[in-house]
């Protein structure tokens, strides 16, 4: 791998996928190329650059772009417009324009230069109201799933790629798993070699959150730096789970991935913190009152929004079985990391991610 590219380069997953691939892989030369629309990934560039990481500001909805980057060898493909609400009570242009034509720009750059994708897909591919539907239980500050279940891919352990996929799932979700089902057919007519990674939520330092996206982030933010919450959905209790997963534990698998890249070709992979890693929004409000000494105020809205999940958590068995990776931090210490690097940069994420 001489030279690997990374779509969506500066943001969050992309910008550590980046450096962490540069690390690890000194000899090769890493690529960054992102369109900076989300507000903070500018803030990515000095880490780039100071990694050895080259910037191009560019979009994978333009195929130029893509030219301009010239012949890789792997592409890495984090781009997306990641929030599950784009398309409701709105134009579904850019969702649909940057998730699934930007990620056929990438598979087409890819063919014309033989070269390997990894590919980052969601949970967000299972259906709604599958999910939604299944058998649980209430607790004092969780739902969790019952142990007794009718469904295909469900378990103690979480969602496994057993889950059945017929129902609708958001805008974001029908892009990525259209992009899911082009990049196979890629591999089989092209001759190529890819990897498809469904992750769950992703956490950890540098993470811009946003109430429709990156919520652990946000919850942290709230916390350290002020402003007000809400558990939205499922009666307002803040008892919906969903199971985080350390920014820094993917980037051991994709590094893992690349190196196997002839051996796991093919693959498609539940990606996320598993059973260790989930939290409700009551516990997370837990946790970072412990983590910052401080409480904000938290309303309710018990009304479910369209798009919503009662219960998401990874069954990560596939993947583990398969290259040996799991999840070494769980929930409170990716809200701790997270917690400490929004106090560290206080002055400059209040900007950002304050109220």
């Amino acid at each position: 791998m001489k030279h690997m590219l990374v779509t969506g380069g500066a943001g969050f997953v992309g910008s550590w996928v980046a450096l962490g691939l540069r690390a690890r892989l000194p000899g090769a030369r890493v690529t960054a190329l992102d369109n900076l629309r989300r507000r903070g990934s500018e803030l990515n560039l000095a880490r780039l650059r100071s990694g050895g990481v080259a910037f191009m500001h560019g979009d994978i909805r333009n195929p130029e772009d893509l030219e301009a980057v010239g012949k890789a060898d792997l592409i890495v493909e984090c781009s997306a417009e990641p929030s599950v609400l784009a398309g409701y009570g709105e134009s579904p242009a850019y969702v649909l324009n940057t998730n699934l034509t930007g990620t056929l720009h990438c598979l087409e750059h890819a063919r014309r230069h033989g070269a390997a994708m990894i590919f980052l897909s969601t949970s967000r591919v299972y259906p709604i109201e599958t999910l939604n539907a299944l058998p649980f239980e209430e607790q004092e500050t969780r739902y969790e799933l019952a142990a007794a279940q009718a469904t295909p891919g469900v378990s103690e352990a979480g969602i496994s790629e057993r889950f059945p996929m017929e129902g609708s799932r958001s805008l974001y979700g029908a892009t990525k798993l259209c992009s899911e089902l082009i990049l196979e057919e890629y591999l089989a007519m092209y001759g190529l070699r890819g990897i498809i990674n469904r992750c769950g939520v992703i956490a950890g330092p540098w993470q811009m959150g946003k109430t429709d996206q990156g919520v652990a982030a946000l919850w942290a933010a709230r916390h350290v730096i002020g402003g007000r919450l809400d558990y939205i959905g499922f009666g307002g209790a803040g008892k919906q789970v969903r199971d985080l997963l350390h920014i820094e534990d993917l980037v051991d698998l994709i590094a893992h991935e690349v190196e196997h890249l002839d051996a796991l070709s093919g693959q498609t992979f539940n990606v996320g913190g598993g059973r260790t890693g989930s939290v409700s929004l009551a516990e997370m409000t837990a946790l970072c009152r412990e983590l910052t000494g401080k409480q904000i105020e938290i309303g309710s809205v018990p009304e479910t929004r369209a798009g919503d999940i009662r219960i998401y958590v990874t069954d990560y068995g596939k993947v583990a079985a398969a290259t040996g990776w799991r999840p070494q931090r769980d929930a409170r210490a990716i809200l701790e990391d997270t917690c400490r690097w929004i106090t560290d940069h206080r002055d400059v994420l209040a900007e950002v991610i304050g109220e």
